[in-house]
């Protein structure tokens, strides 16, 4: 029998901050290679930027920080509202067309927020359809009658918001498939109709997955570009752009960089202080199919026009509105060159979505086998890359990668005569790296929520059981995860669909995608030709979120699209 003194750990051992074991060190390795283009950027922060800051403190600062609060706060409410509230009726309620808006909500996540832009401006300015419509129907004039600017702050936050808010619908919608039916039938057995199990357990219970796609929905509106600028909206995106490419001071942009930086990393640290020791995880095994409130009359009502507003001023209008330019005078380069578009747009996102979900998971399991300081930490830097500009991540990559091509080259001309080219640089390899780096901390917010959601006894037993650390993560979280896999992947995917800026700068000579072919002809105002391109990236975009969403279906354990279904790894 050992004495208690050989039983205490060593005092070295209690001096050690983490365990390095080998899920640490391939968690750090993951962190540091997708973290190199921020710290590039980040690096700019200790250079003078000389009195380019004077300037910009005195001119444009301020309109800056107040259209960007504006935004984040306007964007915020808006996405969770939207997102939460539709989640939640299409799980838990049922009322006519349920079934059709579980995918249907999804849509708007495929129309970037620049399309949407270009479509309501034609639609709702001045010599629009609309106003045009007003003042023949009651003879009036300019100057009779107000009818707001879309082209405005408040119009930029009300399109942004149409656009983003599937984020938190689909992070939401994945949780609330997994909620414990024990804590809502205790909910129910205390008298709690469906309203107060929504405000006071599900949405508390849900929390980490609805800040996820809400920070996810900030990040974005952060990193905004196109809609912005297009309606001569100033915020620190366009400021960042202006100062980089426009007054050439790529140290003075790289620090307002890292003021959106600052604003996600305080976002997030005030998020996780206020969560305390409070955790999210189910403490039973117990999954049955969940109960479902049925609808009547003008809830029924309600509900449906409540699913139904958001599709329908998020993709039915403004797709119509694209189908219409694009019947008028689409573009003349349609048919097999689409093709090569759209196989270069599917190709790149179906692999940085595959990566970025698998990078994630990994990041997400190792900081909860070593929740360490250390492990979070570099989890959190690895995901902040979606708070950098996209042409700022390029430039971030451009740098190390031109170095490492020039010394490449340097050395076979040294000793074997040839120049090899752009190894890096000019390949599709920077591309899907430069994804990764910018929407990692998509898939990461939605793993490292519907991971903490699973009890670590199970961890234990199945360690009990023999299984390693990696067999654990495949045989057990995984099969829990599935809903939460498949939402990563389809934000993943439909990012890289829409993404623009990184995409320009670092594509392959004569290799385009449809973005970059939209983005072209509409930054030429010739909207009705860069039609056809936006619809394709619409159609494309879809079909995985169509598919997907109905997969989500039987993702949860005990679902009757589960139920008689053997496990084989039980």
């Amino acid at each position: 029998m050992s004495s208690p003194a050989s039983q205490r750990p060593s005092s070295s051992a209690r001096r050690l901050p983490i365990r390095l074991d080998a899920w640490s060190g391939l968690t750090l390795l993951i962190a540091l290679i997708v973290a190199l283009p921020v710290i590039v950027v980040l690096a700019h922060i200790v250079m003078p930027a000389g009195g380019v800051w004077a300037h910009l403190v005195d001119t444009v600062l301020g309109r800056y920080l107040l259209n960007t609060l504006f935004l984040v706060v306007t964007v915020g409410v808006g996405t969770f509202v939207i997102g939460t509230g539709t989640a939640w009726l299409v799980v838990m309620c049922r009322f006519p067309g349920r079934k059709l808006f579980e995918w249907a909500l999804l849509l708007p996540l495929a129309v970037p927020t620049y399309v949407i832009a270009y479509a309501y401006t034609d639609f709702l300015q001045y010599a629009g359809p609309v106003q045009s419509a007003l003042r023949e129907a009651f003879g009036w004039e300019r100057g009779d009658y107000f009818f707001p600017d879309i082209r405005s702050l408040g119009g930029a936050a009300t399109l942004i918001t149409l656009v983003l808010y599937p984020y938190v619908y689909m992070l939401a919608r994945a949780t609330f498939l997994e909620q414990s039916v024990c804590v809502l039938d205790v909910g129910r057995t205390l008298g709690r109709g469906p309203w107060r199990l929504f405000t006071g357990i599900a949405i508390p219970l849900a929390r980490p997955a609805i800040v996820g796609g809400v920070s996810l929905a900030l990040m974005e509106t952060l990193n905004e570009f196109g809609a912005v600028q297009y309606f001569g909206v100033d915020t620190f995106t366009t400021g960042i752009y202006r100062t980089w490419f426009g007054m050439g001071e790529q140290v003075a942009a790289a620090q307002l960089a890292a003021c959106l930086l600052a604003f996600v990393i305080v976002f997030v640290l005030l998020e996780r202080w206020s969560r305390g020791k409070r955790r999210y995880f189910h403490t039973t095994g117990r999954y049955q199919q969940l109960p479902e409130f049925r609808l009547t009359g003008m809830r029924a009502l309600a509900a449906t026009l409540a699913c139904l507003a958001p599709v329908l001023v998020g993709f039915l209008i403004p797709s119509g509105l694209l189908g219409y330019l694009s019947v008028r005078g689409g573009d003349s380069l349609f048919g097999a060159r689409f093709l090569e578009f759209a196989g270069n747009s599917l190709v790149l996102a179906a692999l940085a979505a595959v990566v970025a979900v698998g990078l994630a998971l990994v990041l997400s399991y190792g900081a909860r086998l070593n929740p360490g300081p250390v492990t979070r930490t570099a989890s959190w830097v690895a995901a902040m890359g979606y708070a950098v500009p996209g042409s700022v991540v390029a430039v971030g990559i451009l740098i190390p990668f031109a170095w490492l091509d020039d010394q490449i080259n340097g050395f076979l001309k040294a000793h074997y005569g040839v120049i090899a080219g752009l190894i890096f640089s000019g390949s599709a390899f920077i591309l899907i790296y430069a994804y990764v780096v910018r929407f990692l901390a998509v898939s990461f917010n939605a793993l490292e929520a519907s991971l903490g959601k699973v009890t670590p006894s199970m961890d234990a037993a199945a360690r009990t059981l023999g299984q390693t650390a990696g067999g654990t993560l495949r045989r057990v979280h995984t099969p829990l995860m599935r809903g939460s896999l498949l939402a990563a992947g389809i934000l993943v995917f439909v990012d890289v669909m829409k993404e623009l800026p990184a995409t320009i700068i670092l594509r392959p000579f004569d290799f385009d995608t449809l973005a970059v072919r939209a983005h072209n002809l509409a930054a030429d105002e010739r909207r009705a030709r860069a039609s056809t391109a936006s619809l394709t990236i619409v159609a494309v975009g879809i079909i995985p979120v169509i598919l997907l969403s109905l997969a989500m279906r039987g993702s949860r354990p005990g679902s009757r699209a589960r139920i008689g279904r053997k496990d084989k790894d039980l």
